[in-house]
């Protein structure tokens, strides 16, 4: 039997570091298919909102994600001043060269300003991760997700519970497809890969015996009072074993307007992937107050403390490694008796994170524009 024919062109959107690891296997799902001689084809566009090259451009390398195919350019700024340049310039490219579909992932302002975009241009809009919440809307994450949710024409979610948010929020049923977790794609696939960063021999790291820590929400970073508390409480109550901080470029100004300084607190630049997570897979625990890190946490069964309140993957908690700890600094010391005391919960990985989301969103795609 011959393969069928397609002809469609999907544009795929990529901004800032959470959105190269989603959209790496669904780049690979398609070639895959382009190998059966399907005629569906992909166009990379990098809207340049993280435009620093350890923010993401070795992520492209690492990932082996192809060189974009478009620049948007779209640089620093504000939040609005960001939103107003990604749209305009997709916008352009799409008045010149339109697509069949625009695919977004995730929750950060490319997410929505390219879904927003593209749909005024009448042109579909799926969105990858679709349906997660956190109901705080002091989270600009959250105002993106509810925005692009707003404007999307099929949504691919990770769990029953986005499944349930859309739902409740009248989403047909026919328009939800419960695929996994593009997220676990890319970490399954790159696990064998994981890279010794260098800072593991600088400071003498051993398996098990160090804790990584990462911090870069305004609610966390942004006040010096409120960092300065959770630094203290994370350094007094966690023995004599050493951190590992890469530290996002807004966390280190404050960090360096505190003079804050440990002999075990080892503040890096920002790792690549493969360094990251070596350094996540062979760590005692993480504290963070990252989404993402919570699955990779999860499935890699690594204890997981989350300085939040809220959070859109309730997955990683009620089935996962992680705990919301919050952001009362003094959560802190009995999350960490409990590590200590080898009493922390072992976990599960949630259903379909098995590394073969994104065939069965590509899958689905062809189905749809069949």
């Amino acid at each position: 039997m011959k393969p069928k024919k397609y002809n469609m062109l999907i544009d795929l959107i990529a901004g800032a570091r959470p959105n190269f690891m989603k959209i790496a296997p669904i780049i690979d799902a398609i070639k895959e298919e382009q190998k059966k001689d399907v005629k569906i084809s992909f166009r990379l566009i990098h809207t340049g909102q993280h435009y620093d090259k350890n923010m993401s451009g070795s992520f492209f390398e690492q990932l082996g994600i192809p060189a974009p195919n478009e620049n948007l350019g779209a640089g620093g700024g504000t939040q609005a001043e960001q939103t107003a340049s990604i749209m305009i310039g997709y916008e352009k490219l799409l008045m010149d060269k339109p697509s069949d579909l625009c695919l977004v992932v995730g929750d950060v302002t490319s997410t929505m300003a390219c879904a927003i975009t593209a749909q005024k241009m009448h042109i579909p809009v799926a969105h990858v991760e679709a349906g997660i919440r956190s109901g705080d809307w002091k989270m600009p994450e959250e105002i993106n997700r509810l925005a692009t949710d707003a404007v999307t024409n099929y949504f691919f979610t990770t769990s029953d519970v986005a499944n349930s948010n859309l739902k409740n929020s009248g989403v047909e049923d026919e328009r939800i497809f419960f695929v996994g977790n593009v997220m676990i794609d890319t970490l399954l696939k790159h696990r064998p890969r994981f890279q010794k960063p260098s800072v593991w021999n600088e400071v003498g790291l051993e398996k098990g015996k160090y804790i990584v820590m990462t911090l870069h929400r305004p609610s966390n970073v942004d006040e010096e009072e409120i960092l300065k508390s959770l630094m203290d409480e994370i350094m007094n109550n966690t023995q004599d074993i050493p951190l590992v901080f890469p530290v996002h470029p807004r966390t280190a100004k404050i960090l360096k307007n505190l003079g804050i300084s440990y002999d075990r607190l080892h503040m890096v630049e920002p790792l690549g992937y493969l360094e990251f997570n070596y350094l996540v897979e062979n760590s005692l625990a993480v504290i963070t107050d990252s989404g993402g890190i919570t699955e990779e946490t999860t499935v890699m069964g690594i204890p997981c403390m989350t300085l939040r309140d809220s959070t859109e993957r309730p997955e990683t908690v009620t089935l996962g490694t992680n705990e919301l700890l919050g952001v009362n600094p003094k959560a802190i010391k009995p999350a960490m008796e409990k590590l200590f005391s080898g009493n922390w919960k072992s976990g599960s990985i949630p259903e379909l994170w098995d590394g073969k989301t994104s065939t069965r969103i590509v899958n689905q795609l062809l189905t749809l524009f069949a």
